[in-house]
């Protein structure tokens, strides 16, 4: 099957990455291992969800492969975490999961952080398992539950999150040269974005340097 999308894919310019859910239940090692491989021959650099419901090795193998990220990593052990700070591959955490599905074990961002993993944050935004595309809430379950202080769970939405997305030449973070992305958010404090949840506070929002919103 592969040998006939991936061509298509590439062809089309339908995706820069190819993405394998690595786990029980889903892809195996080996079969993640086949893929990524594939793809990789067709041009499209290789991401994993990994160590979610149960280590399996697959975090390992993203840094093997050189993956642009590794996402979820609640059940990781000590050689994955010393294997991504050595890495650039970019530990993408996604607490909503956890929360959502009232799991109890969340990623241990503290640890990955000390470290020295590059971390990430995002929804993973999707009907069965995190149907949320708030990255306030993000924040908030960031510093209450994975222990991440307000300036890291920020730096791991914006310009760590550009990184592992290969564009943090051109957005992430607001200097000169980049696109003007820009969230403004009516609060006193940087740290009270994660502070209140479940609530809209942005104020307004800029893409390109254009006003795509404005709270009336």
């Amino acid at each position: 099957m592969e040998a006939k999308l991936l061509p298509e894919v590439v062809l089309g310019d339908l995706a820069e990455y190819c993405d394998v859910f690595c786990d029980r239940g889903a892809f195996t090692v080996s079969q993640t291992r086949k893929l990524l491989t594939r793809a990789a021959e067709h041009g499209l650099r290789p991401r994993l969800h990994a160590e979610q419901l149960s280590r399996t090795g697959a975090t390992l193998l993203a840094v093997e492969l050189k993956a642009a990220s590794c996402d979820h990593l609640e059940q990781v052990n000590e050689s994955d975490i010393k294997a991504l700070a050595k890495s650039n591959t970019v530990a993408t955490l996604l607490p909503s999961c956890d929360f959502h599905l009232g799991l109890k074990q969340y990623a241990p961002a503290r640890k990955l952080i000390e470290a020295g993993a590059i971390v990430s944050l995002a929804t993973d935004y999707n009907p069965g398992t995190s149907p949320t595309v708030s990255m306030p809430m993000i924040l908030s379950l960031a510093c209450t539950q994975l222990r991440m202080t307000p300036a890291e769970a920020i730096t791991a939405a914006t310009i760590n999150a550009a990184f592992a997305l290969g564009r943090e030449k051109s957005i992430g973070s607001l200097e000169k040269g980049k696109q003007a992305d820009i969230a403004v958010f009516e609060v006193e404090d940087y740290r009270e974005i994660p502070y209140y949840f479940g609530m809209n506070l942005c104020w307004m929002t800029m893409k390109r340097g254009e006003i795509i919103h404005m709270r009336d």
